[in-house]
């Protein structure tokens, strides 16, 4: 597994699984329930995953659709 993308926007999260789910490629959202850790103040990211023989072209979908990781 590959580290795709690390968002403080739970939004973004939602929208890039759906984009990658509509052309084949599972992902995984990692560190969902960790605002429960910080009070729900949205300061730590979260991550999405992807198998590593899907990460380049992962990359490529949510650079077409101007989704950048926030690293």
């Amino acid at each position: 597994m590959k580290e795709l993308l690390r968002t403080t926007d739970p939004t973004v999260i939602a929208f890039a699984t759906v984009l990658l789910d509509g052309e084949g490629i599972a992902a995984f959202p990692l560190d969902v329930h960790m605002s429960i850790l910080d009070g729900s103040l949205g300061i730590l990211p979260q991550r999405l995953m992807v198998a590593d023989q899907d990460h380049f072209r992962a990359t490529a979908i949510l650079r077409d659709n101007d989704i950048l990781p926030d690293r």
